[in-house]
């Protein structure tokens, strides 16, 4: 299996029962899958249940055509939604992720550490300090405000696949993504001045 195949044409074979590329796939999208989940989810549990949930959804009913930019899209909204799935089925458990209470630092942790952050050793301690007040700003962002700022700022998606992704308005997307790197920014300047 080659690196350079499309998600399309992986896509493609996964239908016909190839487990390369399926292996191929989940490592290619994986991590960012992961990252997007854990924006979201209460513990990095929930996180990887959907994610396990999403690939195999991809294994056992893999879309019929998409291009490489709606593979990835399809495979974030297949796990944002196994993981809504699974906050539905437990007992008291949130229906909505505006439900869903800010992130612990173990989740922030994670999210960090997943996003190529790396590990707390032969790392400098400023930019350990650094990293530790970004996380620590990212908790006062309320769940949505998160969502929209790791799928724009991290993850890179376009406006128009991010408006499709959460299902918003072009200016509602906007609006949310002003709003949640202002408060970013306002949580940054303020735990770093005092």
């Amino acid at each position: 299996m080659t690196e350079t195949a499309s998600d399309q044409e992986l896509i493609r074979r996964i239908g016909g029962g190839d487990r390369d590329a399926f292996a191929t796939l989940i490592q290619r999208h994986e991590a960012s899958l992961y990252r997007y989940l854990m924006s979201l989810a209460s513990t990095p549990t929930d996180a990887e249940d959907a994610l396990q949930e999403c690939f195999l959804s991809l294994w056992r009913r893999p879309p019929e055509r998409l291009s490489s930019v709606s593979a990835r899209g399809w495979l974030l909204t297949v796990s944002r939604n196994a993981l809504r799935k699974l906050y539905r089925r437990r007992v008291g458990e949130p229906e909505s992720f505006e439900d869903v209470d800010a992130l612990g630092e173990e989740r922030l942790g994670a999210l960090g550490l997943n996003a190529g952050w790396g590990g707390r050793s032969g790392v400098d301690p400023e930019e350990l300090e650094r990293r530790d007040l970004l996380e620590k700003a990212l908790e006062r962002l309320s769940p949505l405000e998160r969502e929209v700022l790791i799928l724009r700022d991290l993850e890179g998606f376009s406006g128009t696949e991010t408006t499709g992704l959460l299902e918003i308005s072009p200016q509602a997307m906007k609006s949310r993504l002003h709003r949640a790197r202002l408060r970013l920014m306002a949580a940054v300047l303020e735990m770093s001045d005092g």
